[in-house]
């Protein structure tokens, strides 16, 4: 193994854009909108907050796509931090990424396709963490053959359950609408949801389920650096990914309004509005149909992640601020198979502890103060380095991306006043980073191995 072979540019823009919309595609939009329509109470809220993620996501999108653009590296999102601000900013999010973002989600996701693999094969509740482990294994595996192997499985996986979800979607339109559910959510959408505080309230803290099951469209910048013209594909594959999946988003909750009762969706068995609108559909066999369906869509997030979460370890190794080792590539492969085994062993060991979905709930708040952050740095970088090379300029700037972190500032907002315990908890995950920085810069003076870099 070598730390000096550089990384393979195996990309192209369809792989790129599948990368964005597969790590997007979990289980999230079969579930998170069952939580939302408690949240806010009627049809009309529900539709908003899908309506205002997708703006924010998109906004976000646009505005990363002139970072990656003027930093086509890989790391991405820390190497965005890093410069704009300092290598802290950078680290203290790879730290989070690393310890609890990525490598939960990932376990998270794979114990999902347990459960649902379930359905199919029998696997006990007990058995399905080691299901899990061996789905992160299989797809490590993978990933460690380089990034066309990985990008091939990615495409296939991405392909399948796109088709599948709009497949729902067509249903749900030709044969399983539901005129009484259809008339009652539709003919007065907005019930007791008067333009109040109390109503901005409801629709900032239901957000975090639209906003969750959005999230990871920004994985594609962890690769930039395998990136094929990554000048242009990375900020056109973010658009066309992120913004082909908020559509679906939008279509699907549609379709769980035209098929099911608001009651039905707030109370779906497991919060699976999902599963509860194939079954409206296709009857009794619409829940064997949508777990196949969450089997393949769970697959390929985790390979997304798998994939690009190592890229973030890899850049941070080379910067002196993670395990020196996890800068090692393949000889042959050029893979970050280091990095990939890395996660690999702590992403188990979360599906072991049982813990990975409390600690989600802890860092959706800090989710979004990185991107507001790394949002941020767009103002930033056109002060410090007004010179730098920008092959594409955020869209609307300043004002949409200025929108955008006024919206996530309403959203943080809410969410420290009305979920104090997960915010707070998840601040002080990240937090808990700064003094093994400290540790890590201290080491890196004394033995003078590695030159710092960023500001």
């Amino acid at each position: 193994m070598s730390s000096n072979n550089d990384l393979v540019k195996g990309l192209g823009l369809v792989s790129s854009t599948t990368l964005v919309a597969g790590s997007m595609i979990g289980s999230g939009i079969f579930i998170v909108s069952a939580d939302i329509a408690r949240t806010v109470g009627s049809p009309g809220l529900l539709l908003l907050t899908w309506v205002i993620a997708t703006f924010m996501t998109l906004i976000a999108a646009l505005s990363y796509g002139e970072l990656a653009a003027a930093m086509p590296r890989a790391g991405g999102q820390y190497v965005y931090l890093r410069e704009a601000f300092s290598p802290l900013y950078g680290f203290l999010y790879g730290w989070g990424l690393f310890l609890v973002v990525q490598t939960g989600t990932v376990a998270a996701v794979c114990v999902g396709f347990a459960k649902f693999l379930a359905v199919f094969i029998p696997v006990s509740a007990a058995a399905q963490p080691w299901v899990a482990i061996g789905c992160i294994i299989v797809l490590t595996f993978i990933n460690c053959f380089g990034i066309t192997t990985g990008a091939w499985v990615q495409n296939v996986f991405t392909f399948a359950k796109m088709a599948a979800l709009l497949g729902l979607i067509l249903a749900g339109y030709f044969w399983g609408h539901n005129a009484a559910a259809s008339h009652d959510n539709f003919t007065n959408m907005f019930r007791g949801a008067g333009f109040s505080f109390d109503t901005v309230r409801l629709v900032a803290v239901g957000m975090v389920g639209s906003l969750f099951a959005a999230d990871a469209w920004n994985n594609i910048t962890f690769t930039a650096g395998e990136v094929e013209n990554p000048r242009r594909n990375v900020p056109l594959s973010l658009l066309l990914g992120a913004g082909g999946v908020m559509v679906l988003y939008l279509a699907a909750n549609w379709v769980y309004l035209n098929v099911l009762p608001l009651d039905a969706i707030q109370h779906a068995p497991n919060d699976r509005v999902g599963t509860a609108a194939a079954e409206a559909i296709l009857g009794a066999s619409g829940a064997k149909v949508m777990a196949a369906f969450i089997v393949i869509s769970t697959f390929g997030c985790s390979n997304g992640l798998i994939l690009a979460g190592a890229r973030v370890y890899y850049a941070m190794a080379r910067d002196g601020l993670f395990f020196n080792f996890a800068a090692r590539l393949h000889p042959k492969t050029h893979a970050p198979v280091a990095a990939l085994g890395l996660q690999c062993v702590w992403a188990s060991v979360l599906c072991l502890s049982g813990t990975y979905n409390q600690l989600l709930d802890y860092v959706v708040f800090v989710v979004l103060l990185f991107y507001i952050l790394t949002i941020a740095g767009v103002f930033v970088l056109r002060v410090k380095r007004p010179h730098m090379e920008r092959p594409y300029l955020a869209l609307g700037y300043p004002v949409l991306p200025a929108l955008y972190i006024v919206l996530a500032l309403g959203i943080e907002a809410a969410l420290l006043w009305y979920k104090p315990r997960f915010s707070f908890s998840g601040l002080v995950i990240v937090l808990l980073g700064i003094p093994v920085y400290v540790g890590l810069r201290n080491r890196l003076r004394r033995s003078d191995a590695i030159e710092p870099t960023g500001t």
